[in-house]
């Protein structure tokens, strides 16, 4: 049968870590659980207190602050449902648990750290969120190395390492699997040392300096970088780092979310390669940010930014939501910008309206079948009355 991680965990969710240890598909479901929002629930990286059980999460007075995230709210529930039904994840533990946005530095920063039944331990960070901060962070990762996300997953790294002394994961998905892959490269090397794999799940690579000047050879044999069908996100900057192409029941953009990924027995359905126009695409992208030296970069990073914030959205769940008002800014602001400069932004805010245009998509089918609904039992109710 094909599914998503929601079918994977139905049909394993009985087999435990002891019986079968972490896979692909799961720390696809370890990184989107990432992006819970563990604030109040979870103990902090300093807190030194006791984990807590995912099957008592349920119990929590502040449980459904989980779900704040309105972009994955009900698949969430689903995955966490899922989750709790099975052996292999109802005694997870959690601990270590950050989370801030820091907008003078434009900086989102969140992570958690999860302990499996097996006793190893699954270090997770958390992708993009819907803030604008986020997203502003992911495009000055052209220019600047580190940010300071990356500079805080090294910190959070070594932490946890010197705190929990067992072998373990790392891994993240979009932004997440970027710090990732730089905290291991970058962490002291008796906690690099226990590193067993290193999960990048559609994440932004590295400019080649960046790579080279860490050496990134010291963990290359242990990342694993998977990239759905159509990958714009994780083949940013990519360039010496090998990656898996797996398939997904959507197209475009949309794929970067995981909850479109396809699993077949057990294991995500791979693929050959990226589709061949998306690879033309994201090769000239990548070819034209390492054309510009810092100064044009952070210019034309600076500038997409003050076309986004002209839409007076304050997150990207506000900036679609709104969009012809978010339009109306951007075709303004885009009038004060030089024609190729232009022309990119147009690019780049097209792929964010692709997430728009699936949400109204989305949101007008579920006011169809509403209004069937409600139809059906109008008309049910008048044939009770006519038959009365």
């Amino acid at each position: 049968m094909i599914g998503t991680i929601i079918e994977y965990l139905k049909e394993y969710g009985n087999v435990s870590f002891r019986e079968s240890p972490m896979n692909e598909v799961d720390s696809l479901v370890l990184c989107q659980f990432a992006y819970l929002k563990f604030d109040g629930i979870v103990p902090g990286v300093e807190e030194n207190l006791p984990s807590v059980k995912l099957k008592d999460l349920e119990e929590h007075p502040d449980y459904e602050n989980l779900y704040a995230d309105e972009r994955y709210e009900k698949v969430n529930r689903k995955l966490v449902t899922a989750m709790l039904a099975g052996k292999r994840y109802r005694n997870m533990k959690m601990n270590c648990y950050v989370n801030f946005i820091e907008k003078e530095w434009e900086t989102q920063f969140s992570a958690v750290t999860l302990i499996l039944d097996d006793g190893t331990i699954y270090v997770a960070f958390r992708g993009t969120d819907e803030t604008i901060v986020g997203w502003k962070e992911d495009f000055n990762m052209a220019f600047l190395s580190p940010v300071p996300g990356q500079a805080y997953s090294v910190e959070y790294l070594n932490a946890v390492g010197a705190r929990l002394h067992r072998p373990f994961y790392v891994g993240g998905h979009s932004k997440g699997g970027n710090l990732a892959v730089y905290s291991s490269m970058n962490c002291r090397p008796e906690i690099q040392d226990r590193i067993i794999r290193i999960y990048s799940m559609d994440g932004p690579g590295f400019r080649p300096e960046v790579l080279k000047d860490a050496n990134y050879s010291m963990i290359a044999r242990r990342v694993v970088k998977i990239l759905p069908h159509s990958s714009l996100v994780g083949m940013l900057f990519e360039s010496d780092m090998r990656f898996k192409v797996v398939e997904s029941r959507t197209f475009g953009l949309l794929q970067h979310n995981p909850y479109t990924w396809l699993v077949k027995d057990g294991k995500l359905v791979e693929v050959k390669d990226i589709y061949e126009s998306r690879k033309q695409m994201d090769n000239t992208l990548n070819e034209w940010i390492l054309s510009l030296d810092e100064g044009q970069l952070r210019v034309f990073v600076d500038t997409l930014f003050q076309v986004i914030n002209a839409s007076q959205a304050e997150d990207l769940i506000q900036f679609t939501a709104e969009w012809r008002k978010s339009m109306n800014g951007i075709v303004a602001a885009l009038k004060e910008v030089d024609e190729q400069t232009a022309g990119i932004l147009k690019e780049v805010i097209r792929s964010l309206f692709d997430i728009a245009g699936a949400r109204m998509r989305q949101n007008v089918m579920n006011s169809t079948a509403q209004l069937k609904q409600k139809l059906k039992i109008q008309n049910r109710t008048e044939g009770d009355r006519r038959r009365a």
